[in-house]
């Protein structure tokens, strides 16, 4: 039986990669500091005779005993309040995380996915993003910390492949959605369902003319597996080409919610993309992959998981964790 180390496991994608990876018949060893993470999300597998939860800081040494052939390293905050409030642990972890990573991945002889970003664009000057595409990122700007962060760990991911010899896949993430998500972490989705679900005007940042493409958790897993089991070593975009203006999204929460509220603007984020569309070529032409599940459906399911919290749940604040972790 194989065995794959995935990190960030507690996180919304992490967990369903674990869910993936067990049904594959593989050996999950799963790692988290649970700053961002939450054990509930992993809490249907605690029984699984082939799932083990390592609770540890990748910053730190990673040591995983036996042999290990696999290493998905998916740690990371992605949301911007998580990145903005938490910025130094944001670099760390796409830097001395990521090295700790590839030097297991020597040790081990294993092969290794990156989570990578559709944020290493930033506010893209080129639509819709090809991979060819280097980006327009403000490296001082708040939104640094993350951009440049998974920047950096492309950079040294590559070194580790070309100077090592090390198998490295990198996967482009583009907006991705879908149950296990936090209710509070900031991206646009969650927060518009929230607040239709606590009765809360929903908020626009900017004139809502801004566009994102969402793509449904699960065909989102489905190209991370076939791209780690591929021979493709270039980075590829995985997302949804479905583009949508940030208004005409509200517009679909409203309808799906049956929410009376009125929606307000406020100013939007500085570096704020104000186009995200990922050009998926590649991930057709190398893996065979597009998405399948359309957005109404994709949201209809994520609803229901959102419907089913209780209200500790949908009133709960995100900074409690991120205090009480800055004082350790």
């Amino acid at each position: 039986m194989e065995r794959v180390l995935i990190t960030g496991a507690a996180g919304f994608l992490g967990s369903h990669l674990c869910d993936r990876f067990i049904k594959e018949g593989f050996q999950v060893e799963a790692m988290d500091n649970l700053i961002t993470g939450d054990l509930k999300n992993l809490e249907h597998l605690t029984d699984n005779e082939r799932f083990t939860f390592h609770q540890h800081d990748i910053t730190e040494h990673i040591h995983i005993e036996g042999e290990l052939q696999h290493i998905l390293h998916f740690a990371s905050p992605a949301s911007p309040i998580d990145y903005l409030k938490i910025p130094i642990q944001t670099l760390k972890v796409s830097s001395l995380g990521i090295h700790n990573c590839l030097g297991l991945a020597k040790h081990k002889g294993a092969r290794v996915t990156i989570a990578s970003t559709s944020e290493i664009y930033g506010d893209p000057e080129v639509h819709p993003q090809t991979e060819e595409y280097f980006g327009n990122v403000n490296t001082i700007g708040p939104r640094g910390v993350y951009d440049e962060a998974k920047r950096f760990q492309e950079s040294i991911t590559m070194a580790y492949h070309r100077y090592h010899g090390i198998e490295t896949r990198i996967v482009r993430i583009f907006n991705t959605y879908g149950p296990r998500m936090r209710l509070n972490d900031g991206r646009v989705l969650p927060a518009f369902i929230g607040q239709a679900l606590r009765g809360e005007d929903l908020t626009i940042f900017g004139t809502g003319s801004q566009t994102r493409s969402f793509c449904y958790v699960d065909d989102l897993v489905e190209g991370i597996f076939r791209l780690h089991f591929s021979s493709e070593t270039r980075p590829v975009n995985i997302g949804n080409p479905d583009e949508i203006t940030i208004s005409q999204f509200a517009e679909e929460i409203i309808a799906l919610t049956g929410t009376t509220q009125k929606v307000i603007y406020q100013d939007l984020p500085e570096n704020d993309p104000k186009q995200r569309q990922p050009d998926i070529t590649r991930a057709r032409e190398v893996l065979g992959w597009e998405p399948l599940v359309d957005r109404a459906e994709g949201l209809k399911r994520t609803y229901a998981y959102f419907q089913t919290l209780s209200e500790e749940e949908l009133y709960k604040s995100e900074h409690k964790d991120f205090k009480a972790y800055l004082k350790n």
